[in-house]
C-alpha cells in the first residue's frame, strides 16, 4: 500500500498481514461526511487489492468511533441535489470489502457511527462510555456516557441484541490492541479459506437454511481445489504448523 496522505483518515499496518485505519476528525467527534467516506474507500480498496494485508481493523478516537453522519452537510441539500448524484450511495462500499474487518469502538458510536460499525463483520467495543453500537441503534439509548457495565446496559448489549461480539478491557488503547491481537490471529490463517468462510456468513443473511447450508457446503467443496486445502490438512494429520500460500 502506498503512504498516500488523507485528512481525514489514518492507515497504518500494527501487525503482520492487518491493515489499520483510524477516522480523524477529532474536533467534530470523527463525525462521517462524503470527503471522509471517499477517503475511506480508497483506502479500503487499496488495501483490498494488497495481498500482505488479510485482516483490517477500522477505529476512532477513544472518545469517539463516529457521532454520527455531518449534519451540517447535510442540512442545506435539497431532494434534486440527494436524488441525482446519488448522495450517502458509496457509504455502503465497505460492505463488499472481502477481507474480514474489525471495528474497535471506544466511545461514542452514534446513528451513522453506529451503522458504519455494523457494516464491519466484528464488533469490539470498550466499557468506558456507552454508545449505541453496543445496544439498539435505532433507537440511539441515551448518548449520556453512562456507564456501560451497568446490568440493563449489558443485557442490551449481550444478551438481547447482540450487536457487539466483545466488550473488552478498559485501559486506553485496549480495544485497538484486542482488535489487531483478533485481526493478527486471522491473517495468520488461510487467506483464501478466510474469505470463503465471510462469503458463506453473509450469504446466509440473505438465503433460507437450506439454502446458506448448500452455499456454505458448495464452498467448502471448492477448497479441496486449492494448495491451502492440502497444506492444511497434512499439516493437522502431521501434527505440524502449515505453511499458507494463500493459493
Amino acid at each position: 500500500m502506498s503512504t498516500k496522505q488523507y485528512e481525514f483518515i489514518l492507515t497504518s499496518r500494527p501487525a503482520p498481514g492487518v491493515g489499520q485505519i483510524t477516522l480523524n476528525r477529532p474536533k467534530a467527534l470523527n463525525a462521517l461526511c462524503s470527503p471522509l467516506f471517499a477517503e475511506l474507500n480508497d483506502a479500503l480498496t487499496q488495501f483490498d487489492a494488497d495481498d500482505d494485508v488479510r485482516a483490517l481493523v477500522l477505529t476512532g478516537s477513544e472518545r469517539a468511533f463516529a457521532a454520527g453522519a455531518d449534519i451540517k452537510e447535510m442540512k442545506d441539500k435539497e431532494f434534486s441535489d440527494v436524488f441525482k448524484n446519488r448522495f450517502l450511495e458509496n457509504w455502503s462500499l465497505m460492505t463488499s470489502f472481502r477481507k474480514p474487518i474489525i471495528a474497535a469502538v471506544s466511545g461514542y458510536a452514534l446513528g451513522g457511527g453506529c451503522e458504519l460499525a455494523l457494516m464491519c463483520d466484528i464488533i469490539l467495543a470498550s466499557p468506558r462510555r456507552w454508545n449505541s453500537a453496543s445496544g439498539p441503534c435505532d433507537r440511539e439509548v441515551t448518548h449520556d456516557g453512562t456507564d456501560a457495565d451497568r446490568p440493563e446496559h449489558k443485557r442490551a448489549r449481550g444478551g438481547g441484541w447482540g450487536m457487539v461480539s466483545r466488550v473488552v478491557g478498559e485501559g486506553e488503547g485496549q480495544v485497538v490492541a484486542e482488535a489487531v491481537a483478533m485481526a493478527s490471529t486471522i491473517a495468520s490463517k488461510s487467506q483464501i479459506a478466510v474469505q470463503a468462510g465471510k462469503e458463506a456468513v453473509n450469504a446466509a443473511y440473505e438465503h433460507t437454511l437450506v439454502e446458506g447450508l448448500r452455499y456454505e457446503r458448495r464452498l467448502f467443496h471448492g477448497m479441496f481445489a486449492t494448495k491451502d486445502q492440502k497444506e492444511g490438512m497434512s499439516a493437522f494429520a502431521e501434527k505440524r504448523k502449515p505453511t499458507w500460500t494463500h493459493s
